[in-house]
């Protein structure tokens, strides 16, 4: 059964240039899904439909087979969803570990090690990391909450290529033994190799790609 589900989605600019045209994907618990396409396809703009950052124009967005305007979008993004943004979204005066506790249950240590982070760059001022180490505690702050649904938004995108697969491994991990359901936004080769599902967006219409 679908935890999250899109029912002929329509979204377009209010110049009219139609971005999504009427798109409909039920998404599961324990899969890891990439979504690819080109540049400005609409691809960052579905991660944000499914996450309650933006509203379609036509159609509707379901959580657990409930509209979720009917809860409100705010209660979505907080009880529903983890998200990982491309620009980070930390907060600059804050550490490693407090950005990552911020949605934490469990202690967030050992997934900020796991990503890479040493002990010592844990407790330090995150304006004082590099950007993929700021990656991965975006990463980390994502994996560390216990929202059913995580959605990311070109996770490796500035990562080296051995952590790019450790990162990728992390998330089909907490897809298949956590169950959580885990949507990625990216043109990574390697990301879409190991999903279960490949929905590939092209001139608004949203589809299933045959995995080889």
């Amino acid at each position: 059964m679908s935890i999250l589900e899109l029912k002929n989605v329509c979204y377009s600019y209010e110049k009219g240039k139609v971005v999504l045209a009427d798109v409909n994907a039920e998404l599961e618990k324990g899969k890891l899904y990439a979504v690819l396409g080109p540049s400005g396809s609409g691809k960052t703009t579905l991660l944000a439909l499914l996450g309650g950052l933006d509203t379609p124009t036509q159609g509707s967005v379901l959580f657990d087979g409930e509209n979720i305007r009917t809860k409100g979008l705010e209660y979505h993004r907080r009880h529903h969803i983890s998200l990982i943004f491309q620009s980070y979204n930390l907060i600059d005066y804050m550490t490693p570990m407090e950005n990552a506790q911020l949605t934490a249950k469990l202690d967030a240590g050992p997934v900020l090690e796991r990503l890479g982070l040493a002990r010592d760059e844990i407790t330090r001022n995150v304006l004082k990391l590099s950007g993929g180490q700021q990656q991965r505690v975006a990463i980390a702050r994502a994996l560390s909450s216990d929202a059913p649904v995580i959605l990311a938004d070109e996770p490796t995108g500035n990562l080296d290529a051995d952590t790019a697969e450790e990162i990728t491994a992390v998330l089909k991990e907490s897809a298949h033994a956590l169950g959580k359901c885990v949507v990625v936004v990216t043109h990574s080769g390697q990301v879409a190799n190991q999903a279960d599902v490949i929905l590939e967006i092209k001139r608004g219409q949203l589809k299933e790609r045959e995995i080889k």
